[in-house]
């Protein structure tokens, strides 16, 4: 049998080394530590015997391998320690169905007999705090007046009775605010609270939603109290 010539084995060896090359920038998808170490002794049996493989080349890309395969291996153990902070938190979220919460909804729901509770949130002391009270058309139902409030959480109440003084009907009821800064008259944030009736997980982002009865899903993460 005749030995093959070196510029055949000079081929050989640099399209297993183009070979190993492309495999090596697909690492991320597709090579594995057998695939490597195949290509390697593929690459070291068809080297040219005159032109052996440089031992520095070598070792720069075993280390090449090395860090790519310690890319994989932490981005795994990121996303298996992700899924279970997320089932952990999920589960913790899960004792707050049947609880209440305060949130940013703009709207609460009033029960018979009930009332609604939440708070204003303002940045700096202001004066003629007032909460405003909608029906589902936009008609205003009741106005309360919190006078001078200091920076923080004024918190309100809404006993369920109209302007007149007639109780409001049951459902929902949106709720905004304003307070005076300057003189001049701001609308300012509110939070009302709501029952939670069950917890979302996003599948995809490992988020968490609550469900609030009546007001539908918010982010677990704009929830300012549990009550």
């Amino acid at each position: 049998m005749t030995a093959p010539s070196s510029s055949v084995l000079q081929s050989l060896g640099m399209r297993t080394q183009q070979q190993l090359q492309q495999a090596q920038q697909q690492a991320p998808q597709t090579l594995g530590q057998s695939d490597f170490l195949n290509l390697m002794i593929a690459q070291l049996k068809n080297q040219d015997p005159t032109k052996p493989l440089d031992s520095n080349q070598m070792i720069s890309q075993m280390a090449q391998f090395s860090q790519v395969t310690g890319i994989q291996q932490l981005q795994q153990s990121f996303a298996t320690l992700s899924k279970s902070l997320s089932s952990n938190q999920a589960l913790q979220a899960s004792n707050l169905v049947g609880h209440q919460v305060l949130a940013p909804t703009g709207a609460g729901i009033l029960t018979s007999g009930g009332n609604i509770t939440g708070a204003v949130d303002l940045p700096s002391s202001a004066s003629n705090v007032t909460v405003q009270i909608h029906d589902q058309s936009g008609q205003l139902v009741r106005t309360l007046n919190l006078g001078t409030q200091a920076a923080g959480s004024a918190n309100f109440t809404w006993d369920g009775l109209e302007q007149n003084g007639q109780a409001a009907p049951p459902g929902k009821y949106s709720i905004t605010a304003s307070a005076t800064y300057g003189g001049k008259q701001q609308a300012v944030d509110t939070w009302t609270a709501a029952d939670v009736q069950s917890v979302s997980v996003n599948n995809q982002s490992g988020s968490l939603s609550l469900n609030l009865a009546g007001l539908g899903p918010i982010d677990f993460s704009k929830v300012r109290q549990i009550m």
